[in-house]
């Protein structure tokens, strides 16, 4: 009797332990956390904001992959002004598991590649476990296409990683709500026809379907002539723009050549004369953290909606 009893606590003690178990879904694998991450990388500007509205600067030892491209504002300087920028662009795997790592917030071109040195798999060795930004799934995995329901759901996924589930829930309706109450007054007509310009002058670099800007036009009213263009962020032709003739250009900024650098090509090239956006001057700009999954996604569907509707 008194073995059995023994066996019968054993039991519980070890069910006890697995309803502790934390699991969530990343892209095409199912991650169990048997305790909160206390040394996290995130890589990226947009990922790494995620984590600073979280409030989990404290769990992290250093963020990677923004210096290389972009700047930080005052907002993120002051949030990461504790943290080592322990690599200026993608990481390598040493980098991660020398700064002790237990946690990497990372994407698909988001500082790993398929095939490449750093992955879920060449980290898990080392007791690193991967969360993959849910927009960057498509390049190893079908999904549909982009929605803010990506990064809602990324904040929702760290809160029960991090066990600030709360904090995640109240941040994520308080985002809806926003949106939602901006959306109702929001007056549209026709959606508008945007395109948007990340880089290149040869050939454009741009947002495809399964690529943030497609939700965030969408949400402002307004429709990606690159729908067709069945991919996250990639290269197209400049003869495949013109014959989309967009209403608006949606100018990504960051980086050496700057926004007004990129409308000013556009501007004065001949080739995009009878483009409609050209003919009216009608660009926009986005900064790179609001045009990639993360929590300034609702501030651009803001300017986006009165870049559209402004009279």
């Amino acid at each position: 009797m008194k073995k059995l009893l023994l066996t019968s606590v054993a039991c519980l003690i070890m069910s006890g332990a697995a309803m502790a178990d934390t699991k969530v879904q990343s892209c095409n694998r199912t991650v169990t956390f048997d305790a909160p991450p206390e040394r996290a990388i995130s890589n990226d500007v947009n990922l790494t904001e995620m984590m600073l509205v979280l409030g989990l600067a404290n769990r992290m030892v250093g963020y990677t992959g923004i210096s290389g491209w972009k700047t930080l504002d005052e907002e993120m300087r002051a949030g990461v002004k504790e943290l080592p920028e322990l690599s200026a662009k993608y990481p390598s795997k040493e980098v991660i598991v020398g700064a002790d790592a237990d946690f990497f917030f990372a994407g698909w071109n988001y500082g790993m590649k398929v095939g490449g040195d750093v992955t879920p798999e060449t980290l898990e060795p080392f007791g690193v476990q991967v969360y993959e930004l849910t927009e960057s799934c498509t390049h190893i995995m079908e999904k549909d296409k982009a929605s803010i329901e990506d990064m809602y759901a990324d904040l929702l996924n760290l809160g029960k990683i991090f066990d600030v589930e709360e904090r995640a829930n109240t941040l994520v309706k308080s985002y809806k709500a926003d949106l939602a109450a901006f959306s109702k007054g929001l007056e549209t007509g026709k959606p508008i026809r945007a395109f948007v310009y990340d880089s290149g002058e040869d050939k454009p670099f741009t947002a495809g379907l399964y690529a943030m800007p497609t939700a965030l036009i969408e949400a402002a009213g307004g429709t990606n002539v690159m729908n067709g263009f069945e991919k996250s962020w990639g290269t197209v032709t400049w003869e495949e723009v013109i014959e989309q003739n967009p209403e608006v250009i949606i100018i990504v900024n960051y980086g050496k050549v700057t926004a007004e650098q990129k409308r000013q090509f556009m501007l004065s090239n001949p080739a995009f004369a009878e483009m409609d956006a050209v003919k009216n001057d009608r660009f926009v700009t986005l900064e790179y953290v609001e045009a990639t999954p993360g929590p300034r996604n609702i501030k651009a569907i803001k300017t986006l909606a009165n870049a559209f509707w402004a009279q």
